[in-house]
């Protein structure tokens, strides 16, 4: 695995602590900011909605240009987005902020995942995806819980900084040790890219994508009141417990990254299912604190081995269209994120409680498993099995005849 790999890997740390540290910071966001939970969950799904439209709009607009300019530019907006958090005064400047730092975290995803494909033979992409990946996963070991650690004994603010210093540290990476990325000897065009969207295929990987994070975020989003107001744990309990959702994940990208290249459908069905049952039992257990504890880690952990096959399925049906494939992963991705904590929202305002989040959460799963079934179906069938050309950035041949086994 190139190092340049493994360097957007530790770059991707920075950008996954910001976009998930809020779910152990909403009660003292809400507070300091005079607003309910749920409208502070709001923010989450402003970083949501800012991914999901920056990610296609910044893929085109750098379709062009330097890779590496790109990266840095971007990371750079990144970390004073995170800045302009920690001095917002108001909450809808706040939300501003949390939109801006998406759109350049949707970029630096998008071109990042693109470099990271075209830097290795097809039959190794979700062992790359689960590199870059694996930042989310560590996010989520140290960052989040660091994140709520400082947000319970220095003020919420104190976590947006700490991830300023973090995103400051990855531009000196990127600069330094990624090398300059040549751009395809054909140059792309935008008009073969956004001919990926003819295939039937691409829009069931993003339905299968948005609906599996969505059933994941919809419960992950309203964790610590859940574990504090439900299960009955003191808050200082919820930065150890976010960490064991991040252990996990780590444990969970790993595994998914070794399967998902030879046995690509079959991580995606035994994934999803194991997050819509680990959903249910969270619903109906919830005010037990062993139980919604030991979901936790569950929960990281079925999620994030499912996370490299959905990554590696959508630039198996999108090959033709490297950057776009990358920018409508995260979007996708991002539609869940947006999807999840509305729909977890409105349960809560409903007045159905916290732990009604799990059991919304387990709909959306099995939504995805019927999405998973249809995809399958499709390519046994030989039919909209998509492009399988490689980035003309590559060194390695096109894809001629694979075959994704269950």
């Amino acid at each position: 695995m190139p190092l340049a790999v493994y360097i957007l890997g530790m770059a991707v740390f920075a950008l996954g602590t910001s976009e998930f540290m809020l779910s152990g910071l909403l009660p003292p966001i809400a507070a300091d900011m005079d607003v309910s939970i749920p409208q502070a969950g709001l923010l989450i799904s402003a970083f949501a909605i800012g991914m999901v439209i920056g990610a296609p709009l910044l893929a085109v607009a750098t379709l062009r240009l330097p890779r590496r300019t790109t990266l840095i530019a971007l990371i750079t907006i990144f970390g004073l987005g995170q800045v302009a958090g920690a001095l917002a005064p108001s909450y809808e400047l706040l939300f501003a902020s949390r939109v801006v730092s998406a759109f350049a975290c949707a970029g630096f995803w998008a071109v990042g995942a693109a470099v990271a494909i075209a830097m290795v033979p097809v039959n190794s992409r979700a062992r790359a995806m689960a590199v870059m990946i694996g930042g989310l996963s560590i996010a989520n070991v140290l960052g989040v819980p660091a994140g709520a650690f400082l947000g319970e004994h220095l003020g919420w603010r104190s976590a947006f900084w700490a991830v300023g210093a973090a995103s400051a540290l990855a531009l000196v990476g990127v600069v330094t040790l990624i090398p300059r990325i040549p751009l395809p000897a054909e140059k792309p065009r935008l008009k073969r890219e956004l001919s990926i969207y003819r295939d039937g295929q691409v829009w069931l990987a993003i339905t299968i994508t948005a609906l599996a994070a969505g059933g994941i975020f919809c419960a992950f989003s309203y964790l610590a009141p859940l574990l504090t107001d439900v299960a009955g744990l003191d808050s200082g309990w919820v930065p150890t417990v976010l960490a064991l959702f991040g252990i996990g994940a780590l444990v969970g990208t790993m595994v998914g990254g070794r399967v998902a290249d030879a046995h690509l459908f079959g991580v995606l069905i035994s994934g999803i299912a194991a997050s819509t049952v680990f959903l249910v039992i969270l619903a109906v257990f919830a005010s037990s604190a062993v139980v919604a504890v030991a979901l936790s880690f569950l929960l990281g952990l079925s999620a994030f081995y499912t996370a490299p096959a959905l990554n590696a399925r959508m630039f198996n049906v999108a090959g033709a269209a490297p950057t776009l494939a990358g920018a409508t992963t995260t979007a996708a991705f991002n539609l869940g994120n947006t999807g999840g904590p509305w729909l977890g929202g409105t349960v809560i305002d409903a007045g159905f409680g916290f732990a009604s989040t799990a059991w919304a959460g387990a709909a959306m799963a099995v939504l995805a498993l019927v999405a998973v079934g249809f995809s399958l179906r499709l390519q046994r069938g030989g039919g909209g099995t998509g492009s399988r050309v490689v980035m003309g950035a590559s060194a390695h041949p096109p894809e001629k005849a694979r075959t994704e086994r269950p």
